[in-house]
């Protein structure tokens, strides 16, 4: 856990001192941190997710890279065949399976962090809440799929401007690195309306009829996609997610709804964010029945960090403060449970130890 620790600490002080010393441009309540600080948080994360070796299904990745030898032929015959492609790619330059790990968690990091830079209210937390919500893990874990989603968040910009056309290429390109990423493409149609309507109760009711009736809805979906690529999921027995992360993911949504109004005027986007992350909210309600709909989290937990780093400007200023530390403090504990208490992590790498 020492990497894990270290990594908070550094990503927090170089992102805050990037916040601190920022120049906000004319006539914009966003602040555009300084990049001289960002460089070396971004380097911090980029070298302990690329240079590790164990988290999750890493060593997977590595054998299959390892044994492998990719040709257009795999490629044209397989699934998933951009990451196919980029294996390939890949092994233009190096056999090494490290450097697979290395050149996707700079990929999914850079976008990731560039998006927070364009849209994030107060980038540190941003960054903070990233690492201690436990999704910086889970880019380690299931680095294929959190690859398709940071391609995907970086095209917040077509999402929020509804240039649908370029965002549905972009979800295209995404899913082919990683299939499930085409479920973005209804999502857009139902995120791109006014938060708080009769539209958001009625899906709030529906996820909450759908966990009442899972066992019905779990028959209707798994033999849905029982001839595709995850159809091995009707068989996946690992039970529902811990209620601590829907509370986790269910307060900042209940902060931004006190705070609506507030919210609409200083952040003119807050609409499309608030909806992605009350879907977030909705999978992981569901997910408390069978674990596997938390994967949704990997495509829309990021938009729950972008809310989470506009709640603090929605309070009275005198009130700022105590909110920010508030979530410093939540977080901070949540880490230390998910990390150390829940999963137990043991980080090892072949070039970082302590």
């Amino acid at each position: 856990m020492t990497v894990f620790w270290f990594n908070l600490g550094f990503v927090y002080l170089f992102s805050t001192l990037a916040r601190y010393f920022a120049r906000p441009p004319l006539l914009s309540v966003a602040v555009k941190p300084r990049l001289l600080y960002i460089v070396p948080a971004f380097m911090c994360m980029l070298l302990v997710a690329g240079l590790q070796n164990n988290i999750g299904d890493t060593v997977y990745y590595m054998h299959t890279f390892e044994i492998t030898e990719f040709t257009w032929e795999d490629i044209r015959s397989g699934k998933d065949v951009g990451f196919n492609f980029f294996q390939m790619a890949l092994q233009g330059f190096s056999k090494d399976p490290q450097v697979l790990i290395f050149a996707t968690a700079l990929i999914t990091n850079l976008l990731i962090v560039v998006t927070f830079y364009q849209y994030s209210r107060v980038f540190e937390l941003s960054l903070y809440v990233y690492i201690t919500s436990g999704l910086f893990l889970v880019s380690m874990n299931g680095i294929r799929q959190f690859l398709a989603a940071a391609i995907i968040f970086s095209a917040t910009k077509y999402l929020i401007e509804g240039k649908w056309k370029t965002y549905m290429l972009i979800v295209l390109i995404a899913a082919t690195i990683h299939q499930s990423a085409l479920i973005l493409i209804p999502i857009y149609f139902v995120v791109r309306r006014k938060a708080w309507t009769a539209t958001t109760l009625v899906f709030l009711l529906l996820s909450i009829l759908l966990v009442l009736g899972y066992g019905q809805f779990s028959t209707v979906l798994f033999s849905a996609i029982e001839s595709t690529q995850y159809g091995h999921y009707k068989d996946f027995q690992e039970g529902g997610a811990n209620a601590l992360r829907l509370i986790v993911y269910g307060i900042p949504i209940l902060l931004a709804y006190l705070g609506r109004e507030r919210l609409r005027t200083i952040c003119p986007y807050s609409d499309y964010i608030v909806n992605l992350s009350i879907l977030t909210f909705i999978f992981m309600l569901i997910s408390t029945q069978n674990w596997i709909f938390a994967r949704m989290t990997i495509y829309l937990g990021l938009y729950n960090v972008i809310l989470i780093s506009w709640i603090c400007k929605v309070f009275a200023e005198k009130d700022q403060k105590l909110i920010y530390y508030g979530i410093l403090g939540c977080y901070l504990v949540y880490f230390y449970y998910e990390h150390v208490i829940s999963l137990g992590m043991n980080y090892r790498s072949e070039y970082l130890s302590w």
